[in-house]
C-alpha cells in the first residue's frame, strides 16, 4: 500500500520482518530448526540473530562464528551456494568439529542471504533425522526463494537490523494456542498407572500428574517450572540431560531408564514436537543394569551443554594458527561463551608480559599494562604465573585487598587470570574481565582452568608459528628485488604473493634488468616446491640469468648457460623460467622460454592474446637443452603480461579458459594503471584473496 512502513513480512521493524520470515521459512519447509546470522560490519564475524524451535541456551557455541570457521554457514557463504548435510555420519565426515558439539541424528541445509548490494549472512535450517535426504530440487528452490526473500527484508530496511548478544527466540507457530486446562483430561491422564509430564523446549516441567510426582519422589508443586535434572539430584547425570538434547535437535522419540533412590528403576520415554516435549513415567520390572552402587556417581555433576561448549572451544584453539587468530578466537568465542567482556593476552618475554592481543580495553589502560615486570605487584598476574594457579575475583573488593592498584586501572569489576604454562614453562597469562562483579561457579572455574594449558599450547604454537612466517617471508623479500629499475621508454609494475599464509618459502621469481642504454631484459620463473632449498635454488638462478644477460648473452644463450649451471649444482629441483630481451630503439622484444606458461600480449587497440613462445626444457632436466628464441613488435602502447602458474592453474579449472579469462581482463582494462591492472588479474582468479600457490606477475608496457 502507498505510503505503508511495514516491511516485506508484515512486521514493522527489520527485526520483527526477519523473525516472521524465519518462522514461516521454518513452517513452509518443515524444518523443526531454524537459525539466521547476519554479518558484523565491524569485523568478519557471523552474528546469530533470530533462532526457532531451539532453547537460546543450546546456541551458546554457535553465537559468533568466524566467516572463515569451517561451519556450513560460513560454507555457504563464502561459496554463494546452497551446502546440504545429509545426517551425522555427513556431518562428521565434513565438518567434525561442528559434530562434536552436536553429536545429534539430523539433517541441515545452509543458504547464503545474498542482497542486491551486498552478501548479508545466511541462514540455517534443520530438519529431525528420520527426514528423507538429499534435499529436492524443489526443496532447494522453496529453500532459497525464501533466502531471497529475507535478503530483501534487508536490502529494504531503512535502518539496519539490531545484532544482539543473545538471539531472539521466534515461537514456530504463527499463533499460541490455548492450553488445554479441561477436567476430563486431566482425570483421564490420572487414572493411567503411569505418569505423564510436559517439559518445554527449555526443559521446564510446565506439567505433570500425581502419578508422575509420586514415582518421582517429589510433590508436583516443587517440581513445576524446574528442569529435573536440577530438581532431582538422581537425574544429575549429564548422561540423563543428553536425553532431553538428543530429543530437542533430532525431534526423535528418546528412551532411557534411571535409578530413583533407593532401587527403583524409571523408564522415561521423550516424545518431542515443535512446542515441547511429552513424558511418560513407567516404573521398569525388566532390569538391564545393576543400579550403580551409593556414591559411585559424583556429588555434582558438570551441565552436558559445558562439556560440549568445552570439546567446541578446545576444538577451535587446535585451529587457530597466528597470534592474531587466536585472539581473535577468544575475544569472539570464549568471552562470549563465559560472559566475560574484556580480554587481555600477554606472551612472557624476557622477564616481562608483553600484551600480544586485546579486547574491550582503551589504549591508554593496554599502555599502562604493557610490558610489566612478572615480579610486579600491580596486578595477579606475576603471582598466578609463579604459582601455576589461576585466580579469580568475583568483584573489585577482592582484588583490592592484596593488589590496592589493580581495580583503578580498567574499571572492570571481575576477572579471571588465566597462567599459561607449558610442561613447567611459562609461556603468558590470559585476563578475561567483567564490566559487572560476577561469580565464577565451580564449573566456570573447572572449564577455565582446562582450557587454560590448551590456551597455551595454542599460544606457543602460534608465536612459533608468526616467528617462523615473519622469517620466512624476509628471507622471500631478501631474494627477490627490492625495486624494480627506472628504463626510458617502459613502464613497469611487479607483485609477488605468497600462498595463503604458510610457513614454507616459495621459489617464485622475477627481474628487470637494464642491459645498457637500448635494452633491458625481463625474467620471470618458478621453482619447483615450497622450502628453503628452493628459494637458495631460485636466488642462485636470479644470479645467474643476471650475471648471463649483462654479459651480453642472447635470449636463447642465457638460459642454456642458466641449465648447465643447474647440471653442475647437481640440484633435483626443477626450474621453469621466461627470459624476454627488450630492444628498446628497435621496437622489438625476443622471448625464450624454459617451460614456462606463456606471457599474454596486447598490441594497442587489438585484442589481448596469449603468445605462442616456442619451449625449450625445464632448467635441470638436460644440460644440452636448446632454447628457441621467438621475437615480436614492441610497439607503442604494447602491454606484456608475465606471470607464474598460480595465476591460471586453479583447483578445478581449465588452464586454457582461465588464461583466455586472464586476456579479457587485460583488454578490459585497456589504458589503466599497471599497478591497478596487477589487482585486476589477481583479483578476477583470487577473488576472495586465498590461493593455493604462489604467485608472481610482472607487466611492462612500452612507451
Amino acid at each position: 500500500m502507498p505510503g505503508s512502513n511495514e516491511h516485506p513480512g508484515g512486521a514493522g521493524s527489520p527485526d520483527d520482518a526477519l523473525g516472521v520470515a524465519l518462522a514461516d521459512t521454518v513452517r513452509g519447509t518443515g524444518a523443526s530448526i531454524g537459525g539466521l546470522y547476519l554479518i558484523e560490519e565491524a569485523e568478519p564475524v557471523l552474528r546469530l540473530v533470530a533462532l526457532c524451535g531451539l532453547p537460546v541456551a543450546f546456541s551458546a557455541p554457535w553465537r559468533r562464528l568466524p566467516l572463515t570457521a569451517p561451519v556450513p554457514v560460513a560454507d555457504a557463504i563464502h561459496d554463494d551456494t546452497l551446502v546440504s548435510v545429509a545426517g551425522q555420519d555427513d556431518m562428521a565426515r565434513r565438518y567434525p568439529r561442528a559434530a562434536a558439539v552436536l553429536p545429534y541424528p539430523f539433517a541441515l541445509v545452509a543458504v547464503p542471504l545474498t542482497g542486491v548490494r551486498r552478501s548479508w549472512g545466511g541462514l540455517v535450517l534443520m530438519w529431525p533425522a528420520g527426514r528423507p535426504r538429499p534435499v529436492t530440487p524443489r526443496e532447494r528452490g522453496h529453500i532459497t526463494s525464501s533466502a531471497r526473500r529475507i535478503a530483501r527484508i534487508l536490502d529494504d530496511a531503512t535502518q539496519p537490523p539490531s545484532l544482539p548478544d543473545l538471539p531472539r527466540v521466534v515461537p514456530v507457530d504463527a499463533a499460541r494456542h490455548p492450553v488445554q486446562t479441561g477436567l476430563a483430561a486431566a482425570d483421564y491422564l490420572e487414572r493411567l498407572p503411569e505418569g505423564a509430564l510436559a517439559l518445554d523446549l527449555e526443559g521446564r516441567v510446565t506439567f505433570i500428574t500425581a502419578t508422575a510426582a509420586r514415582l518421582l519422589g517429589r510433590d508436583a508443586d516443587r517440581l513445576l517450572g524446574t528442569r529435573p535434572w536440577q530438581s532431582l539430584a538422581w537425574l544429575d547425570d549429564p548422561v540423563y540431560e543428553d536425553h532431553y538434547r538428543t530429543a530437542v535437535v533430532s525431534r526423535t522419540p528418546v528412551s532411557f531408564t534411571a535409578f530413583r533412590p533407593p532401587d527403583q528403576p524409571l523408564t522415561f520415554q521423550l516424545y518431542p514436537d515443535t512446542s515441547g516435549i511429552s513424558v511418560r513415567v513407567l516404573p521398569s520390572t525388566e532390569l538391564t543394569d545393576d543400579p550403580p552402587p551409593a556414591g559411585a556417581r559424583p556429588p555434582v555433576a558438570a551441565p552436558t551443554g559445558r562439556l560440549y561448549q568445552l570439546v567446541h572451544l578446545a576444538a577451535a584453539l587446535t585451529e587457530s594458527v597466528t597470534v592474531r587468530d587466536l585472539v581473535a578466537l577468544i575475544a569472539h568465542q570464549i568471552l562470549p561463551a563465559f560472559g566475560a567482556q574484556g580480554l587481555v593476552l600477554s606472551g612472557v618475554d624476557a622477564g616481562r608480559l608483553k600484551i600480544i592481543g586485546q579486547h574491550g580495553y582503551p589504549a591508554e589502560v593496554v599502555e599502562r599494562l604493557d610490558a610489566l615486570s612478572l615480579d610486579t605487584g600491580l596486578t595477579p598476574a606475576g603471582q598466578v604465573l609463579a604459582s601455576g594457579t589461576p585466580a579469580f575475583f568475583a568483584h573489585p573488593a577482592e582484588l583490592a585487598a592484596n593488589y590496592p592498584r589493580a581495580p583503578q586501572i580498567s574499571g572492570k569489576q571481575a576477572w579471571a587470570f588465566l597462567p599459561l604454562i607449558i610442561s613447567g614453562r611459562p609461556v603468558g597469562c590470559c585476563i578475561l574481565s567483567y564490566a559487572r562483579p560476577h561469580t565464577f561457579t565451580a564449573d566456570e572455574r573447572a572449564v577455565l582452568t582446562s582450557l587454560s594449558g590448551l590456551i597455551a599450547q595454542a599460544l606457543d604454537r602460534a608465536r612459533l608459528y608468526d616467528t617462523k612466517h615473519r622469517l620466512v617471508h624476509e628471507l622471500q623479500r631478501a631474494l627477490l628485488p627490492r625495486a624494480l629499475p627506472r628504463l626510458p621508454g617502459l613502464d613497469v609494475a611487479a607483485r609477488y604473493l605468497p600462498a595463503g599464509h604458510g610457513t614454507e618459502v616459495g621459489g617464485d621469481f622475477f627481474d628487470v634488468l637494464r642491459v645498457n642504454a637500448t635494452t633491458a631484459a625481463a625474467v620471470i620463473g618458478d621453482v619447483e616446491g615450497h622450502s628453503v632449498a628452493a628459494a637458495a635454488l631460485m636466488g642462485q638462478v636470479r644470479t645467474a640469468i643476471h650475471a648471463h644477460a649483462t654479459s651480453g648473452a642472447a635470449p636463447g644463450e642465457v638460459l642454456a648457460r642458466t641449465n648447465r649451471l643447474l647440471g653442475d649444482l647437481d640440484s633435483e629441483l626443477l626450474v621453469s623460467c621466461l627470459y624476454v630481451h627488450l630492444d628498446l630503439v628497435g621496437r622489438q622484444a625476443s622471448f625464450a622460454s624454459a617451460g614456462h606458461v606463456p606471457p599474454l600480449l596486447r598490441h594497442a587497440r587489438h585484442p589481448a592474446r596469449v603468445l605462442d613462445v616456442d619451449p625449450g626444457p625445464l632448467l635441470g632436466i638436460d644440460a644440452g637443452g636448446h632454447y628457441p628464441v621467438t621475437t615480436v613488435p614492441l610497439l607503442p602502447g604494447t602491454t606484456l603480461a608475465l606471470y607464474t602458474d598460480g595465476l591460471v592453474e586453479l583447483p578445478g579449472a581449465d588452464v586454457t579458459r582461465t588464461t583466455t579469462d586472464l586476456a579479457g581482463q587485460l583488454d578490459a582494462a585497456e589504458g589503466a594503471d599497471l599497478e591497478r591492472l596487477i589487482d585486476r588479474l589477481v583479483r578476477h582468479t583470487a577473488p576472495t584473496g586465498q590461493h593455493t600457490d604462489d604467485i608472481a606477475v610482472l607487466l611492462l608496457r612500452a612507451a
